[in-house]
């Protein structure tokens, strides 16, 4: 992981639980030798030095050097910075001053900033976050959703919606659902069928025990729930797609004979 500092930046990995720092970047950073600076580790009783595997630009897998950080900055005691050409001065002064509280905050705390960095760096780090946080949540959701379609608490078709939402999500983009995989409710169906809120509840009570019923006889499985609100107050409502809209409309040509729809448009409309 690369961690930008005032500046120029170090390159850090985890070894063995505890952060490195990968030598050779940063040696050649400042603009010193690097097998020079390496034959001084090894010279150095204090130098904690790892060998990491790494792909490089070839290719090919190649041996890397990562130092722990308290030898890195036992190295970079030894580097006087009036030696060092201008021009990479301010990043050994970084490296010296900056290290410590950099890696201590990535590897310990889950991030660092820059101190010198815009506001619209921080802002483009923000929406970052924002976007590792929208893919976690996806993925606890499909994980979820897995193992609900393992013991077969939903249907594909709910699934498949679902899934393709979620991993829209997951990149920061907007789904693309096919319209029949549009989640529906029987609330959202009485949308616009002239409903008047008095009838609304055993409206709702009387199409959703229908089309339930139906769905069991198609599906062989009780239909998916989710938490909507209803007056107010987060309920487990029946869910559907409008794969399955024949079914409300089944259901709806049986219950809306029950309520007088013309006379709750007419009433709606004299409000």
């Amino acid at each position: 992981m690369k961690l930008d500092l005032s500046a120029g930046s170090i390159d850090t990995v985890m070894v063995d639980g505890e952060p490195h720092v990968v030598f050779r970047p940063a040696v050649e950073a400042i603009g010193l030798d690097y097998s020079s600076q390496l034959r001084k580790l090894r010279d150095r009783s204090w130098a904690n030095r790892r060998d990491i595997p790494t792909v490089a630009e070839d290719g090919k897998n190649r041996q890397m050097v990562a130092v722990d950080v308290r030898t890195f900055l036992m190295w970079l005691a030894t580097v006087n910075e009036n030696k060092v050409a201008d021009g990479v001065r301010q990043t050994l002064v970084a490296y010296q001053q900056e290290t410590t509280i950099a890696v201590n905050a990535y590897w310990t705390q889950g991030g660092a900033i820059n101190p010198a960095a815009s506001v619209e760096q921080v802002q483009d780090l923000r929406v970052r976050l924002d976007g590792v946080e929208r893919a976690q949540v996806a993925r606890e959701r499909l994980s979820a959703m897995g193992v609900a379609k393992q013991f077969g608490l939903v249907n594909s078709s709910y699934v498949e919606a679902m899934a393709r939402t979620e991993l829209a999500r997951m990149s920061g983009e907007e789904p693309d659902v096919d319209p029949l995989d549009v989640t529906i409710t029987c609330d959202e169906f009485l949308d616009g069928r002239g409903v008047g809120d008095r009838d609304r509840g055993s409206a709702r009570t009387r199409l959703g025990k229908t089309v339930a019923a139906l769905y069991r006889a198609r599906y062989g499985r009780d239909p998916q729930k989710v938490k909507r609100p209803i007056n107010g107050v987060h309920r487990d409502v029946a869910v559907y797609t409008h794969r399955d809209l024949d079914l409300f409309d089944t259901a709806w040509a049986e219950v809306g004979r029950h309520y007088d729809v013309q006379g709750a448009i007419e009433l709606g409309g004299a409000a």
